[in-house]
């Protein structure tokens, strides 16, 4: 097994499976040292597209006013997997549930911002780039991949898996995202002769532009190459459900889940990953779409969470869940709920200290006439997994500080 330092220090520069290095990345790469390699954890994003609904995922269900806001969609208390004598699991979430009763699941409670908004556009902007203002134009993860995690931008530190673009949130200057949505479809377009033919075409074009396509041409050529490597060298060690659609959602979340296992396993650089499930804007029919949504979420991650601690893997890795906003309290006149404000996430993994954190928002006590009102700022989880899991500096991501949550064990 390749070591992280040995990747870093010498193994991009192996030709044994065709990698072309330029001179200048290559005297980048042998000047590395120690001081260069960040350590070796990883940090998985799971994106819950279209604006998950808080409330009938952690169900509040010892408050009477919980069912008096949602008489049709609501989920009885004998139904829902407990976690303390107030809050429960959505029933299709056993997964989840046994992951939480081994301390492994961190569920923080009442996340959001001040000012909430309720587009879609602007709620995925303001998580995506950390800052509520919209002002900012690089994505945090981006930033934090560029400014601390990969100062030699290395192809596949930072990935998105099964998506066919770049996530907005690993946007930024000198930040080398890879985007595969597939390994068989991780080629140069054409097929394998054009991938033969591209760098004696366009190798040493003269001029910037030419140094910046040597180098997206050779980061293609790396990853093109590690990645069929990689398919030799990982099995996965259990069933991923996979299924093309969700009510809406065409990528399939347990492929790429496996994807990442295997990105995770064989490739020592990956420090972020990035993977994403849509079909949450459940403006109807909410219990039969969201509870099949999230019943997929829990197989999926179920899944992956096993994978990585059978290839020993369990100690390196903490995945984060997130969506653009959660859902009003009162339920709609479709048996759904509109967009909404304040809502729970999952840090979910064995270095995480499990439990509940923060407090379950008040059901009557809202702000834009029915909106739960946050307790927790997104920026402390953002702070907390940059400072306390990749050990990295959150203030020049975050450009402020944040109060600390305490989630991830410590040595």
């Amino acid at each position: 097994m390749i070591t992280r330092r040995d990747f870093m220090v010498s193994g991009i520069t192996a030709t044994g499976v065709g990698i072309i290095v330029p001179p200048v990345f290559a005297q980048s790469v042998f000047a590395a040292t120690m001081d260069d390699i960040h350590n070796d954890r990883v940090l998985v994003i799971l994106q819950l597209g279209g604006g998950n609904d808080g409330l009938n995922t952690v169900v509040p269900y010892a408050d009477p006013a919980y069912l008096q806001a949602r008489p049709t969609i609501g989920i009885p208390a004998d139904k829902v997997l407990p976690l303390n004598a107030e809050i429960g699991l959505n029933p299709v979430m056993p997964g989840m549930k046994k992951l939480f009763d081994a301390g492994e699941v961190a569920l923080v409670q009442g996340v959001g911002y001040p000012n909430p908004v309720y587009s879609h556009f602007e709620g995925l902007y303001i998580w995506e780039h950390a800052d509520p203002t919209m002002q900012q134009t690089d994505g945090w993860l981006g930033k934090l991949l560029a400014s601390q995690l990969d100062g030699q931008r290395h192809p596949l530190t930072g990935c998105a898996l099964g998506q066919a673009s770049t996530p907005a949130e690993l946007l930024a200057p000198n930040a080398t995202v890879s985007v595969i949505e597939s390994i068989p479809s991780y080629q140069v377009e054409g097929g394998a002769g054009r991938r033969v033919a591209a760098p004696a075409l366009y190798k040493r074009t003269p001029g910037i532009y030419g140094a910046l396509f040597d180098e997206a041409l050779t980061t293609a050529e790396y990853g093109i190459g590690a990645l069929a490597d990689s398919q030799t060298r990982y099995t996965p060690s259990v069933t991923y459900t996979p299924q093309s659609t969700v009510y809406g959602s065409k990528n399939s979340l347990a492929t790429s889940l496996q994807l990442t296992a295997e990105m995770i396993v064989t490739q020592p650089s990956v420090k972020i990953c990035h993977v994403v499930l849509g079909g949450f804007d459940t403006h109807q029919d909410e219990d039969t779409r969201q509870n099949a949504l999230l019943a997929y979420v829990d197989t999926a991650l179920s899944a992956f969470m096993q994978d990585i601690a059978n290839h020993g893997m369990a100690d390196k890795v903490v995945l984060m869940t997130w969506s653009e906003f959660g859902r009003r309290v009162v339920e709609n006149g479709g048996n759904g709920t509109d967009h909404g404000a304040a809502a729970p996430i999952f840090v979910v993994g064995k270095p995480v200290k499990g439990g509940v954190f923060g407090e379950q928002p008040s059901l009557t006590s809202t702000v834009d006439s029915g909106n739960l009102k946050y307790n927790v700022d997104f920026r402390s989880v953002y702070q907390t997994l940059i400072r306390d899991w990749l050990q990295a500096d959150p203030t020049s991501v975050l450009g402020a500080s944040f109060p600390e949550l305490p989630i991830i064990q410590t040595a």
